[in-house]
C-alpha cells in the first residue's frame, strides 16, 4: 500500500453520506481478498469527480471490463482484463482493478485506449481525496489573477506529491488524471455550496 488514508480521514472532511465503499460481496472470489478490494470496503472514495460503481442490482456484483468495453477495441489491454472488476468511472473512463497486480487500469471507450492509472487503489483513494478536497476548501479573494496562480500551485503540489511515490497517475499530459488537473486548475469541477463555487458563480 503506497499511501495511508482512513474512512475516518474522509468522513472527517467530507461527511459519511459523501464517502462511498463497494460490499465485499461485489468482487469476483478471485479480487476479493485482495488489499485494494480491502481498501474499497472499507476506506472508500469521497464522491464527486470519482464515482465508484454500484453493483448490479440482481446478483450483487461489479460488472467486469467485458461487460462495459469491446476488448477488440484495446489492442493495448493485458490479457486476462475482460475478466477485472470494473470500479468507478472518471470523466469518460472506466476504471477497473486487476486483482493480480493490484494495480488500476482506465479504459476510455470513446478514444478506445487503456492506461495503467495508479499502481495500487490506495494511490487512487489518495488523489481522489486531495482532488476532491481541493475543490471542497478552496477558497477565491477576489483577485483573480492571484488566485488562479495559488490554486494552480496547490494542483501542482498535488501532482508532485503523488508522483514522488506513485509516478503513475500523472504519468503524460493526456492521462486522466492529469486531464482532471487541469479542468481545476482552470476553475472547473467547482460545484454546490464550496467557496469556490460560490465565488465563481458571483
Amino acid at each position: 500500500m503506497l499511501f495511508d488514508v482512513t474512512h475516518g480521514e474522509l468522513v472527517g472532511v467530507f461527511g459519511e453520506d459523501r464517502v462511498a465503499t463497494l460490499p465485499a460481496g461485489a468482487f469476483p472470489r478471485e479480487a476479493a481478498s485482495t488489499e485494494g478490494a480491502r481498501l474499497l470496503q472499507t476506506v472508500g472514495a469521497p464522491t464527486g469527480t470519482l464515482l465508484l460503481c454500484r453493483p448490479d442490482e440482481d446478483d450483487g456484483m461489479l460488472a467486469l471490463v467485458q461487460h462495459v468495453v469491446h476488448n477488440e477495441d484495446f489492442e493495448d489491454a493485458a490479457e486476462g482484463a475482460g475478466a477485472w472488476p470494473v470500479i468507478g468511472r472518471l470523466l469518460n473512463a472506466h476504471l477497473a482493478f486487476d486483482p493480480m497486480s493490484g494495480e488500476v487500469h482506465a479504459f476510455d471507450p470513446d478514444e478506445e485506449t487503456v492506461q495503467e492509472l495508479h499502481t495500487d487503489v490506495s494511490s487512487l483513494i489518495q488523489v481522489t481525496f486531495r482532488f476532491q478536497r481541493l475543490l471542497e476548501e478552496f477558497a477565491f479573494s477576489g483577485d483573480e489573477e492571484t488566485d488562479f496562480e495559488r490554486l494552480d500551485r496547490e494542483v501542482d503540489r498535488i501532482r508532485e506529491e503523488t508522483s514522488s511515490i506513485d509516478p503513475v497517475p500523472f504519468q503524460d499530459e493526456e492521462s486522466v488524471w492529469s486531464v482532471v488537473a487541469d479542468e481545476i486548475a482552470m476553475g472547473q469541477r467547482f460545484k454546490g455550496s464550496s467557496p469556490g463555487a460560490r465565488a465563481l458563480s458571483g
